[in-house]
């Protein structure tokens, strides 16, 4: 037994170093990899070093989205003790000299991770992985398929952050002279036709497994559908106005006097960007469904749950349970955690107030609770049967209310008769909240949130800022302790997910020029999971609007779809 003890310890301290590098230090200072790639655990690790560097995408100080954009708020306070750099440029305090969720150096974001480097060190195992003796060709091809990923989904990280950038497909000898190393930008074309290219390769090749077999062992690495729906997602990125032809960007050139932005595109150029763009997700989505991915419904008969908590737990769970059947990538150097800790109220039961385990200090803006439909499935700013300007004097839930606000609770009106992501993504004032080791739903959970009350502000560095919580990222079953303590059910950050492809092919049919059922379909499917009716028979029965008519319309439809089903992610 404690031989077994011993080999487990020496296997973990093997695996806990991996990322400290392969690379023995010779007297000249100039770093070797003669041991790297001497036999297939070595190379293995090398593998593993090369995913390292995948980025955090859902820690706070790792993720400019999270923290940097508007779907989340915190205050100064928290962001100054929790060291969250990406509240400067949410608050447009970006700077040159000091660029905040640095990847192109490293600095100011976890880990201290420069994706430079880590296609510098794709760039080693992509030279070398071809020499290891004991390894089969077929799995040296398979890993060399999964590093090529990784190098060109850094380049895109880069592209989407800093716009174009030097491509470094291979690394600069180390005896280059300094003009050799004085690189320049590559256009914004040739940085996406690289990526978008690389990864054709890499499908067409077929190196990549369709699926993971050995899921105990493998579950997060790059399978034959990642590479084609994130190839999806680069080519409708690459075909957005942001960067197809975009002429606020006209005069920048480098010293070449090059253009780097390509701002002088044929609308037929740019165009067909996205009939490409579309037929990239038609072939993921096609793929992958043929893998048996699908959109996720929570049909698990562990608790007795009424029809309405059910449809809440079929949002709740995308993001939550791991490995779904919706899910196609997700990250496993990124387990949500932390984001449980600021998503929960502090206090989210009588008594529990004083919980220093969670902070609860991840806001949701009125902005974002305003883009929720109305139950009706469209905006609360058109739908003809709700009072937008009413909406935020207070009324007292009622028993048709109860399974999504405490009955006989009185709150902001703007909470009642909205669509079920809104209950299923938004704790708020009055909110039901299923989970927190309470599943009897006829002594519910619920949010309290007002003056005084258990989740209320109560820390002087700590608090909500809008006293509305992002509750889909919280594992139903992850528990606030009585004192102290969470436990929490942590899952992979979910980097691409079947809805998510279905929008970005209906926003690439739109833009190609595809006919309304066609494009509408697509929408039409991720409603019909959060229980509204398509997208026709609600505009025309509840609004006097009929925006999906045009592609400006159907625009501004899929732009407000993504934000909802997305939210948070």
């Amino acid at each position: 037994m404690k031989k077994l003890q011993l080999l487990i310890l020496n296997c973990l301290i093997i695996v806990l170093s991996s990322c400290d590098s392969f690379l023995d230090i010779v007297p000249d200072d100039i770093a070797t990899i003669d041991n790297a790639f001497t036999m297939r655990a070595q190379a293995e690790k090398y593998l593993f070093t090369c995913y390292y560097y995948l980025p955090a995408h859902g820690l706070l100080e790792a993720n400019p989205a999270i923290a940097g954009g508007d779907e989340l708020y915190i205050t100064e306070s928290f962001r100054s003790a929790a060291h969250v750099h990406a509240w400067y440029i949410s608050h447009n305090m970006q700077s040159s000299a000091r660029p905040r969720c640095d990847y192109w150096t490293g600095a100011d974001q976890q880990n201290n991770k420069s994706l430079y480097q880590g296609i510098s060190d794709c760039n080693i195992f992509l030279e070398n992985i071809q020499k290891v003796p004991d390894m089969t060709q077929a799995e040296k091809d398979r890993w060399a398929a999964e590093v090529r990923f990784l190098k060109a989904y850094y380049h895109y990280w880069l592209i989407r952050m800093y716009g174009p950038i030097p491509i470094m497909d291979q690394n600069i000898p180390v005896n280059a002279g300094e003009e050799e190393v004085k690189v320049f930008r590559n256009t914004i074309d040739e940085c996406f036709d690289y990526v978008i290219n690389t990864l054709t390769e890499i499908i067409d090749s077929n190196h990549l497994p369709d699926k993971i077999m050995n899921e105990a062992e493998e579950l997060g690495r790059i399978t034959q559908g990642i590479a084609m729906a994130i190839r999806a997602e680069v080519m409708v990125t690459a075909a957005s106005p942001l960067f197809n032809g975009n002429a606020d960007y006209k005069g920048y050139t480098d010293s070449r006097g090059i253009e780097i932005f390509n701002p002088n595109k044929s609308e037929q150029d740019k165009k067909q960007r996205w009939i490409d763009a579309a037929e990239a997700c038609k072939q993921a989505i096609e793929f992958l469904k043929a893998q048996g991915h699908d959109l996720y419904k929570y049909t698990s008969l562990e608790y007795t749950i009424s029809d309405q908590t059910r449809a809440k737990m079929n949002i709740r769970n995308i993001v939550t349970e791991k490995w779904n059947q919706e899910i196609i990538w997700a990250n496993s150097n990124s387990i949500i955690g932390q984001l449980q800790d600021h998503a929960i109220p502090r206090g989210l039961e009588p008594g529990k107030e004083g919980n220093a385990s969670v902070g609860g200090n991840l806001a949701v803006p009125l902005k974002i609770a305003d883009l929720f439909y109305t139950k009706n499935g469209v905006p609360i700013t058109e739908d003809k049967t709700w009072n937008y300007d009413d909406r935020l004097e207070l009324r007292k839930a009622t028993s048709d209310d109860k399974y999504f606000i405490k009955e006989g609770y009185t709150t902001a009106s703007i909470n009642f008769d909205r669509e079920v992501r809104y209950y299923a993504s938004l704790g708020f004032d009055g909110a039901v909240w299923f989970g927190q080791g309470v599943t009897d739903e006829t002594k519910p959970i619920y949010v309290q949130c007002k003056q005084g009350q258990s989740a209320a502000n109560q820390i002087s560095n700590s608090w909500n800022e809008t006293g509305i919580w992002p509750k889909k990222l919280v594992h139903f079953k992850s528990v606030v302790g009585q004192t102290s303590g969470f436990t929490k059910i942590t899952y992979p950050f979910p980097v691409m997910r079947l809805g998510n492809l279905y929008l970005l092919y209906a926003e690439a049919l739109n833009e190609s020029g595809a006919s309304k059922t066609d494009v509408l379909t697509w929408v039409d499917l991720i409603r019909e999971r959060a229980g509204l009716e398509g997208v026709e028979e609600s505009w025309d029965t509840y609004t006097n609007n009929k925006k999906y008519e045009t592609v400006d319309g159907r625009r501004e439809i899929i732009q407000q779809e993504r934000g909802i089903e997305l939210a948070f992610e």
